[in-house]
């Protein structure tokens, strides 16, 4: 399914609408944005995650919702466009976060912050994700919360993700390339790793941090392992299987939990995919 411009995605202002294919169009065309050097395919990808957040927020949050919010550079446009609603229709809105990150972007915001002690259910899961497959079978994990954010999307009645064209795939694997990252017990990575390798191929690594020195520690105080697979598998037996490993924590395969995928189109568009019908 396909929506064309904007056609069903919601009520945005109209100012916003009109504009964006033009806008990315003129981008493509040009390799320096506003003097910083930007590539244009960049401002295009960041335009796709708006387009995606946006519509997401206006087809899915009403008035007097517990919302999940998921964690990434996707659901900073999300968080903005559920701020502005709030602001502008006077919504009664309770936020549940999936991580630091998206405890301090609806802090930001003066969003209402809860947890899941004083809203274990929520009416809705908003988040992004690294890969979306044709079945919507999601890789999450890149930014090192997919803990979290599988508990917030399971407490969820409905788990929306949004993202940009860069991440949908026909099958995992084909876009995103640095593997399922899998939250692991520190003491345990080793053992983990190997029984990964030997199970189903491929390598899985630990994570390394960019800066500062050693590994990743997530926001449980866990390591992360990313496994490179060799080929297709069996996603829902996979991830089952790996999660009996013990000292996996969780596994950033999410199978079966959304019901819905906004993708922001480099045309302007938004491509919105379902969970097929068996």
């Amino acid at each position: 399914m396909r929506l064309q411009g904007w056609v069903s995605v919601g009520n945005l202002a109209a100012g916003f609408l009109s504009s964006p294919s033009r806008r990315l169009a003129a981008l493509s065309g040009s390799k320096h944005v506003c003097g910083f050097g930007v590539s244009a395919a960049n401002n295009m990808a960041e335009e796709a995650k708006k387009l995606a957040a946006y519509a997401a927020v206006d087809n899915h949050v009403q008035n007097n919702q517990v919302v999940g919010v998921g964690s990434g550079s996707t659901i900073v446009y999300a968080v903005d466009r559920l701020a502005e609603r709030v602001r502008q229709e006077k919504l009664n809105i309770v936020c549940v976060p999936t991580s630091f990150q998206a405890r301090q972007l609806i802090l930001q915001h003066g969003l209402t912050l809860s947890d899941l002690d004083r809203h274990p259910e929520l009416d809705v899961a908003i988040d992004g994700a690294d890969e979306v497959d044709a079945d919507l079978t999601l890789i999450k994990g890149g930014g090192g919360c997919l803990t979290q954010e599988k508990i917030v999307a399971g407490c969820a009645k409905h788990f929306v993700v949004i993202a940009d064209y860069r991440k949908d795939s026909k099958a995992l694997g084909q876009q995103w390339k640095k593997g399922v990252p899998i939250e692991v017990i520190p003491m345990a990575y080793v053992p983990v790793s190997r029984t990964i390798a030997k199970r189903f191929g491929g390598e899985a690594s630990l994570r390394m941090a960019v800066s500062k020195a050693g590994p990743v520690v997530t926001d449980n105080s866990n390591f992360i392992l990313d496994w490179k697979f060799e080929r297709a598998q069996n996603w829902k037996e996979v991830n089952t299987a790996i999660k009996m490993i013990p000292g996996v924590v969780d596994t950033g395969l999410f199978v079966g939990m959304a019901e819905r995928a906004y993708f922001g189109m480099e045309d302007g568009s938004i491509q919105v995919r379902d969970p097929p019908v068996n």
